[in-house]
């Protein structure tokens, strides 16, 4: 996994900044009741997203958590009083706490499935009836555009997904969520180019492909061979998927 503490100086210019936090908040926004209440979204990174959030819905007092403390510190500028940092398989707050809880590229990072079960579970538990947890799955696969970056890249070995549709759905079930509806947005500025996907598997975003294993450069000089090097390929699609903690009676 990245250093996201090394990361948080130019997480928001290479993630696509602005523009794709727009589209991620406004998918999210989509999912959620538009009333007033308490938003927990964790993970935040940098907070562009969350900010966001947090300037459409002014009737929801919102909170934002990041395990880096660096993302975290970022995050603060843009939200001051409003940011901690927290470990979300263990979130501290107590039960029921909030009426919609947001999780934007998270699940995918983790290490196994016990991970994403638990950040799944805590989400739902802190979760009032009748409140939403939206979250974004298949994020690797969303990266995978059908380019001829993507032929090149299709024998690499890859992790398993940790934030694959079907199994979130599996742990979501369980906490006893139930679908409250889907969408998706687009990752602005995500689109890979050749030349920048050699600098992405030299720098080890590619995390079963470290910098200095040999694979890496055969797949860095195959990848120079193709054509139009900084001409970015299309941007990814990300779901979101949307889980209700019933009302109760």
């Amino acid at each position: 996994m990245l250093d996201y503490d090394e990361e948080a100086d130019a997480y928001d210019a290479s993630r696509g900044g602005e523009p794709r936090a727009e589209a991620a908040a406004g998918a999210v926004l989509g999912l959620i009741p538009d009333r007033p209440g308490r938003l927990l979204d964790i993970a935040c990174g940098t907070g562009l997203v969350t900010r966001r959030l947090a300037a459409a819905r002014p009737a929801l007092r919102v909170t934002a958590a990041d395990l880096s403390a660096a993302m975290a510190r970022r995050a603060a500028h843009r939200l001051p009083g409003a940011v901690l940092r927290a470990d979300c398989r263990r979130l501290p707050f107590p039960d029921a706490t909030f009426d919609a809880v947001t999780g934007v590229w998270l699940l995918h990072l983790l290490s196994g499935p016990d991970e994403a079960r638990a950040v799944v579970a805590e989400c739902a538990r802190v979760l009032r009836p009748g409140g939403v947890y939206v979250t974004t799955v298949d994020k690797a696969a969303a990266h995978d555009v059908g380019s001829d970056i993507d032929a090149v890249l299709a024998p690499r070995p890859r992790r398993p997904a940790q934030d694959a549709a079907d199994a979130v759905a599996r742990y979501a079930a369980a906490e006893g969520l139930v679908p409250a509806g889907r969408t998706a947005f687009p990752g602005l500025g995500q689109g890979r180019s050749p030349r920048s996907t050699v600098t992405d598997l030299r720098r080890g975003w590619f995390t079963l492909l470290p910098p200095d294993d040999p694979r890496t450069e055969e797949f860095a000089t195959r990848l120079a061979r193709l054509p139009d090097q900084d001409r970015r390929r299309p941007d990814p699609v990300f779901p979101l998927h949307a889980f209700q903690k019933p009302p109760t009676a």
